[in-house]
């Protein structure tokens, strides 16, 4: 047990010392993929079971349902033509960047951290289909986190609730920024530093402020849910709670912007320098 015990406090330190490690720990985890994956046959055959074995009745009200929803999204997407159009033209007017819209990977979750202070998940794609450390997440309702970690054919994503987690963003209503970080539980946030003046009231909305270049502006982070003022504290007490469905979404998208690449390879051309010089 002692030679145990002394072989694991060594391998945390290397681990935590050498970049080295993540190449070890990379191929172990594409060495565990396949256990994974027959881990989460049952949970993909018991949803195949309830879709196999849904009322008639229930599918067909659904069916209306989702033309109804559709009939609506055409009529959004007649009048986005035109704003498009008149978007560029009012930029082309301002000599103004055009906004490239984000690449996108459909990825489905396959594992979670049983650990119940670690908020991670596992997701079926990984380096070879492209995943980079530090691509941001969303499901159909928000921001879900970014990736931590990749192997040949899994990555492992860190939730915004993780307490390691923060990213920057702004409130739809006036633009106030500010940075929202993880506390440890699931369904909430925490705003960091925002003056007790701030104009923030219950039900704003936080998008993302595509700020440090790694989150893309406009997709939405949380809801401010209760805002406490102290006469005696320079800081409001703010808690949000997130707009994904970070417990229920198994269908997510990894984004991918050209301005996070060129961040990331200016991030990656440093670690080389500092190697370097190290060396």
């Amino acid at each position: 047990m002692l030679v145990l015990t002394v072989i694991s406090l060594l391998l945390i330190f290397t681990d935590y010392k050498f970049r080295e490690m993540d190449v070890v720990r990379s191929g172990l985890t594409t060495m565990v993929s396949p256990i994974q994956y027959v881990v989460d046959i049952p949970p993909r055959m018991l949803d195949w079971l309830n879709r196999t074995t849904a009322d008639y009745q229930v599918l067909l009200d659904e069916n209306d349902e989702l033309r109804g929803q559709s009939l609506v999204l055409q009529r959004k997407l007649q009048k986005m033509t035109a704003l498009t159009a008149e978007n560029i033209r009012l930029r082309e007017l301002l000599n103004s960047a055009e906004k490239i819209d984000e690449e996108v990977k459909l990825a489905q979750v396959v594992g979670v951290d049983p650990d119940p202070f670690s908020h991670e998940l596992l997701i079926n794609k990984g380096s070879v289909d492209g995943v980079r450390v530090g691509q941001p997440l969303v499901d159909a309702s928000g921001v879900m986190g970014q990736v931590l970690s990749t192997s040949r054919f899994s990555s492992r994503v860190l939730l915004l609730t993780d307490s390691r987690h923060a990213i920057p963003v702004q409130i739809n209503r006036n633009g106030v920024r500010a940075i929202a970080a993880g506390t440890g539980l699931i369904g909430e946030l925490q705003l960091m530093h925002l003056p007790d003046t701030a104009d923030i009231v219950e039900g704003d909305l936080l998008i993302t402020s595509g700020l440090g270049g790694r989150f893309p502006y406009g997709y939405p982070v949380a809801t401010v849910g209760a805002v406490e003022h102290d006469p005696g504290q320079p800081f409001a007490s703010i808690q949000v709670h997130p707009s994904a469905q970070l417990t229920r979404s198994r269908q997510v998208l990894l984004l991918s912007t050209r301005e996070q690449e060129r961040v990331e390879a200016e991030v990656s051309a440093e670690e080389l320098e500092t190697t370097a010089e190290a060396l």
